[in-house]
């Protein structure tokens, strides 16, 4: 890299100087001009989202809408009409799905490979002719959309395994780009850290500052809940510090550690159950489906969990 760090800040937290994500920085820049098809791959918290719109804005489209898709989150009865829209009927009006509202603009189809099986002939074909049926329709509609997939499984033995389609495959993975772990990326850690914390006392109006241990602490855990478990540490440390962070990672490293979760006498039920989700879900090492086992519960409401927390953190940013 001749001692040049790139980093994307319009893009929030996709930056790193480590050699792993210089290296997805500069396929970022390359691909993001053209058209071609991505596919994105890599754990859960890796970025995958930040990167579909980072490609987005170094592309000719950035003018142009940025929908995203969570293929998993969506009952399979309600994702044919969120991907391909509802023609008029009766008892309902017409309704847009994702390939007209992202219309001139780029569709991220995140946790592609949770998307039924009947759907992924449709949506090959869509990429093959860029024309689609809405849901009770007649006629053709265009699409002209931009396509960037995403999965944190393995696609070739999801391929294997007979639930996702090869020809959809590679016609997704034009230009593959894996999202490498934060315990690949060697010092990003400290300098995620300084960011989210910097971004945390703009909004607060505060200048509170890490500690020297935090910093230490920073560098020696392995983050296996990625950059979502460091943001999770960071703004923890935050709410409960007056001026000096202390950190706590969510998850501890190594063996049975990672196993146990410390609750604080007189947390609330809702962060308890919060921590206990997001933990469960670093240990298995970002998989849905099997935290979702682990748990107890259906991935519907595993979504619609994170999704709630996720809106959350939106309301606290704003």
């Amino acid at each position: 890299m001749n001692g040049v760090s790139r980093s994307l800040p319009e893009n929030g937290p996709l930056q790193g100087a480590s050699a792993a994500m210089q290296e997805v920085l500069r396929l970022i820049e390359r691909v993001g001009p053209t058209e071609a098809g991505v596919l994105l791959t890599g754990e859960s918290g890796t970025g995958k989202g930040l990167a579909a719109r980072s490609i987005h804005e170094f592309s000719a489209r950035r003018g142009k809408a940025f929908i995203s898709i969570n293929c998993g989150a969506i009952p399979a009865s309600l994702i044919e009409a969120e991907l391909f829209g509802t023609e008029e009927a009766p008892e309902a009006a017409a309704r847009a799905g994702a390939f007209e509202r992202a219309q001139g603009g780029t569709l991220l189809l995140d946790e592609i490979t949770e998307l039924p099986k009947d759907l992924q002939v449709r949506l090959l074909r869509v990429l093959e002719t860029g024309r689609f049926y809405r849901a009770g329709a007649s006629t053709e509609s265009s699409c002209d959309v931009r396509f960037i997939a995403a999965t944190n499984r393995c696609p070739l033995q999801v391929v294997q395994s007979g639930q996702f389609r090869e020809d959809l495959l590679y016609r997704l993975a034009v230009f593959p780009i894996e999202m490498p772990p934060l315990r690949d990326r060697a010092d990003d850690a400290e300098l995620l850290a300084m960011h989210f914390l910097a971004e945390l006392n703009r909004h607060a109006k505060t200048q509170k500052r890490l500690s020297a241990p935090a910093c230490a602490m920073l560098r020696q855990h392995s983050w296996p809940g990625n950059v979502r478990e460091l943001r999770n540490c960071i703004e923890r440390a935050f709410i409960l510090a007056d001026s000096t962070l202390e950190l706590k990672p969510l998850v501890q490293n190594g063996g049975a550690e990672r196993e146990r979760l410390d609750i604080r006498v007189g947390s609330r039920i809702h962060d308890m159950e919060r921590s206990l989700i997001e933990a469960t879900l670093d240990y298995f090492k970002g998989n849905k489906r099997r935290a979702a086992d682990a748990l107890g519960c259906s991935l519907k409401t595993l979504y619609n969990k994170l999704n709630g927390y996720s809106q959350s953190q939106e309301c606290v940013n704003s």
